[in-house]
């Protein structure tokens, strides 16, 4: 049986990816602070829901915590790493840098050099869409440079995804980055729109929506995310390119788009919204934020010719589910 170690399974995404392995049959280890950037009771809950599982545990240590780390690592001795944990948020990232200096770079060194001390027989780490940064060709596809990134969220992503290239090359480890595209779904963190955009019109209060709506995301659910990184585990990376893909001419390294594919004008997505509470929004239309970017679509090409999938749930589908779980979760 796969022994799976997971980097933030308190985390939205974590906890989802956590539970399909567990559905798998993987036995999987869990690491996690519990930080206080958004409710951790919200946490808690995801945890309990895992934890109800006989073959789940949780280790509550801090990634860029070294000796608390490597003694989980050590004594789990895991087959396969997915590294989740990481401060989010692009404009979080304008107030507060120095958080994602610990946490993505400090934390994810750690993890390389963990994966090299323990010969890892395959490290995924979690990018995101925010690295193609000023790139305009769409659908963005991974052979395309990322180099100017427009908010340093964005660019410590690009940072870690460089440093698991050398680890790669230096040590043989087999990675795969996988960069997201505005993944949504049930179990959402506090601080991202649909569960902003929700909260609001329920309560009966502005909705802030910016570049005066002119936005378009390529929205990827949460549960076909999570199903693409389980896929991912086993498309282990060697010397064997296959077409169109990133895989590097030095190292078992490659990244893969895990998006939808196609775009969705965010007044559409708020339309979804609004049809699923049953309540227009109040509209309070405001310039582009700093960071952001107006628009975002993958290329699913690679995933597909690595794992057989691709994302296909649409914000018709997933926007509902979303909010039959916020009721439900906030019921009280």
């Amino acid at each position: 049986m796969t022994r799976v170690l997971v980097t933030g399974s308190a985390g939205f995404i974590g906890f989802h990816t956590a539970s399909k392995l567990l559905q798998r049959g993987a036995t999987v280890l869990g690491v996690d602070n519990f930080s206080d950037y958004y409710d951790p009771a919200l946490k808690e809950a995801r945890n309990d829901v895992l934890s109800n599982h006989p073959n789940f545990k949780v280790a509550r240590v801090s990634i860029d915590d070294m000796a608390a780390f490597g003694a989980v690592w050590a004594e789990f001795r895991p087959d396969v790493v997915i590294h989740l944990a990481a401060q989010a948020g692009v404009r979080h990232s304008i107030d507060a840098p120095e958080s994602y200096v610990a946490a993505n770079l400090i934390g994810t060194f750690n993890v390389l050099e963990l994966a090299r001390r323990h010969a890892t027989g395959h490290l995924l780490a979690a990018s995101t869409s925010s690295v193609y940064g000023a790139n305009t060709d769409m659908p963005f596809t991974e052979t395309q440079r990322t180099a100017t990134p427009l908010s340093f969220y964005a660019a410590t992503k690009g940072a870690t995804e460089l440093m698991g290239h050398s680890y790669a090359h230096l040590y043989k480890i087999p990675t795969t980055f996988f960069r997201f595209f505005t993944v949504y779904g049930p179990w959402g963190r506090p601080d991202m729109a649909l569960f902003k955009f929700t909260r609001g019109i329920l309560a009966g209060e502005p909705i802030d929506i910016y570049n005066n709506g002119r936005m378009v995301r390529d929205f990827t659910y949460v549960d076909d995310l999570a199903e693409a990184i389980v896929k991912l585990t086993e498309a282990v990376p060697g010397t064997a390119p296959v077409e169109g893909d990133s895989l590097s001419p030095v190292a078992p390294f490659r990244t893969v788009n895990i998006g939808a594919g196609q775009q969705t004008q965010l007044m559409d997505y708020i339309g979804e919204i609004e049809r699923a509470l049953g309540k227009q929004a109040i509209r309070n239309f405001m310039p582009m934020q700093q960071g952001d970017v107006p628009a975002t679509e993958a290329s699913s090409a690679l995933l597909k010719t690595l794992t057989g999938y691709a994302p296909s749930t649409p914000p018709s589908e997933g926007v509902p589910a979303f909010i039959d779980w916020y009721l439900a979760h906030y019921r009280n």
